[in-house]
């Protein structure tokens, strides 16, 4: 192992371990650990990228404030980034999420303005309406936009893709994701079908959000509501390439959180609440098959941000889930 110069060296190139311990039926079942990035989840990659896209084009400059709608890892990926090269950081972010996010936000140096859950877009306070009216209205402001940003995409395509395929030798039948933005599902996606096309892209999608739906009928319907955090969408984000999808679960939360919880008890991670719902996608896919095949899913971020929710009983038991 060599030496880093910085934390920034060190996004990416996270480990890949086998999942052994769950019932995965006649499959091979692989999880891929972002939780390993230096800022605790898979949004490290996008937050560096696109960052680093807008100093190339000479859109940012030290010293200006970048402003972020996130459920709270893309916010946490580009406070990392933002703290080292010297720029500010105003993070938006809808009330439902842990505070853990919003303390470990804080603790990084951004600023934190929480917004309704209960809205959708177009809503004036959804939060990306009032991420995106503030990047307007402030002095020397960048919206970073992770939902439209190509650079979000191009960080899965360059990275997250190749290092699959690199780590599992080629030897891949299907790769679970989630989305929240869309990028890992549009880079990962996109990296592996040129690879092989024969691979099955699963997307993993809370019950609430519209994707699944959209993916199996082409229509849409109204959002309702969910409790895991980061995934799921009352919209299609433009960045978002839904052609790629093969098929799609809708995993309720109850289901997410039993199956993390399983998770860490049965192989000693430890990961946030949409590892769950991947997880739980991963399951239902590797149990269905008939021959084995080998999966990776993703763990997309670090449990420790949700120790008051998905691991606090209190707390299970109120929203009805333990």
């Amino acid at each position: 192992m060599s030496v880093s110069g910085n934390v920034l060296e060190m996004i990416g190139n996270t480990p890949m371990t086998t999942l052994s311990k769950l019932d995965t039926g006649c499959c091979h079942l692989f999880g891929k650990l972002e939780l390993m990035n230096p800022g605790g989840s898979i949004k490290d990659r996008i937050a560096l990228y696109m960052i680093r896209a807008a100093e190339q084009q000479g859109l940012i400059k030290p010293g200006d404030t970048l402003v972020e709608a996130t459920a709270g890892n893309t916010g946490l990926g580009l406070a990392l980034v933002a703290a080292q090269k010297g720029y500010k950081m105003l993070i938006v972010m809808p009330d439902k999420m842990s505070m853990e996010k919003e303390y470990n936000l804080r603790a990084m140096g951004a600023t934190v303005i929480r917004t309704r859950s209960d809205v959708v877009k177009g809503h004036p306070e959804y939060y990306q309406e009032v991420a995106a009216r503030l990047a307007r209205e402030m002095p020397n402001a960048f919206f970073v936009n992770q939902f439209a940003n190509p650079a979000n995409v191009q960080a899965h395509y360059e990275t997250t893709g190749p290092e699959i395929w690199q780590q599992m030798d080629g030897k891949i039948d299907a790769v679970v994701v989630g989305v929240g933005s869309g990028g890992t599902l549009s880079g990962v996606g996109r990296y592996l079908k040129e690879k092989n096309p024969a691979i099955d892209i699963v997307l993993a999608d809370p019950e609430g959000s519209i994707l699944d739906l959209y993916h199996r009928t082409g229509e849409f319907k109204q959002a309702g509501s969910w409790l895991v955090e980061g995934i799921g969408e009352d919209f299609i984000p433009s960045i978002c390439d839904m052609s790629l999808v093969t098929c799609s679960y809708e995993i309720p939360d109850r289901e997410s959180i039993h199956v993390v919880r399983e998770l860490l008890a049965k192989e000693g991670l430890m990961g946030g609440s949409s590892t769950g719902t991947l997880l739980a996608a991963a399951l239902r896919y590797c149990r269905e098959q008939k021959t084995p095949k080998r999966v990776v899913t993703l763990v997309p971020d670090t449990g420790t941000r949700y120790v008051s929710k998905v691991y606090n009983d209190d707390w299970l038991l109120e929203k009805g889930l333990l």
